[in-house]
């Protein structure tokens, strides 16, 4: 989205054109990249489970080297057969599957997802509502990372003890991610959905910072009141809803030569 944005405000002179054409080639790797590799839905869990591993010509399929092993048995109770979103990240012999809220909605929004992909993304969210939602839009990542290993990957704040906080919390603010991403992707009764939630609490609650529990039902226990950016997504959520043309200021659509042909598979609506 940043590429995007610093391309269109480029002049198109001999300087401006340079930067252009550099820009568009990032673009075009990067998102071959990230649909190819960073894709995850039932068909592509199947296939990493299935890996054989230390493949190492250009022929391999497990470009990673991910052990099958490494695959957390909550992912396969997780993934529906319709439905798929961007892992975390990849790297050598393992990956991150976990899911992210932020990072998943504005792949929609940018279109480095698909068509397909961005369709997917809802198809999870609306699959494992409760999970994902719960009774406060919407979680920050799923699942909570437990015992000793959140304070290693979030430095031993103690705000991240498991669902709470950055460590699965449920936040407000994100209520206008999804519902823009609901809007682009012509599934509006998402949003609906969440922001009905999100009404029915947030004014009694005093607008906090974050929610606790997996489902969200707990104001954080060092959650701040009267958070301006809770008040700011639910304001932004609903005007969006009203005059959905709005998610346009924020929306960046596909260009025919950003599609490379994908060997990945991934589920269709």
């Amino acid at each position: 989205m940043a590429l995007q944005s610093a391309r269109s405000m480029l002049k198109e002179d001999a300087e401006g054109k340079e930067f252009m054409d550099k820009i568009q080639k990032r673009l075009h790797a990067m998102s071959f990249h990230m649909r190819s590799y960073f894709w995850l839905d039932f068909q592509q869990l199947n296939d990493i489970y299935r890996y054989k591993t230390e493949e190492y010509s250009h022929t391999a399929v497990n470009k990673f080297n991910v052990i099958p092993d490494s695959i957390p048995d909550w992912v396969f109770d997780f993934m529906p057969l319709q439905g798929g979103y961007f892992v975390g990240n990849v790297s050598p012999a393992r990956m991150d599957f976990r899911w992210f809220a932020l990072g998943n909605c504005i792949a929609i929004l940018s279109s480095l997802a698909t068509p397909e992909q961005s369709m997917a993304i809802m198809d999870l969210i609306e699959a494992r509502w409760d999970e994902l939602v719960g009774d406060m839009p919407l979680k920050i990542c799923y699942p909570a990372l437990e015992s000793h290993e959140w304070r290693i990957v979030t430095g031993c704040d103690p705000k991240n003890t498991r669902w709470s906080y950055h460590n699965g919390g449920s936040w407000p603010v994100l209520l206008w991610l999804l519902t823009a991403a609901s809007i682009k992707t012509g599934r509006p009764q998402i949003a609906r959905r969440a922001i009905d939630l999100a009404e029915a609490r947030l004014l009694k609650d005093g607008w906090p910072e974050y929610y606790d529990g997996k489902s969200g039902r707990f104001i954080g226990k060092q959650a701040r009141k009267f958070q301006t950016w809770s008040i700011a997504g639910y304001l932004v959520a609903k005007m969006m809803m009203e005059d959905p043309t709005h998610v346009g200021m924020i929306s960046m659509e596909e260009e025919k030569h950003m599609k490379p042909v994908l060997n990945r598979s991934f589920s269709w609506c």
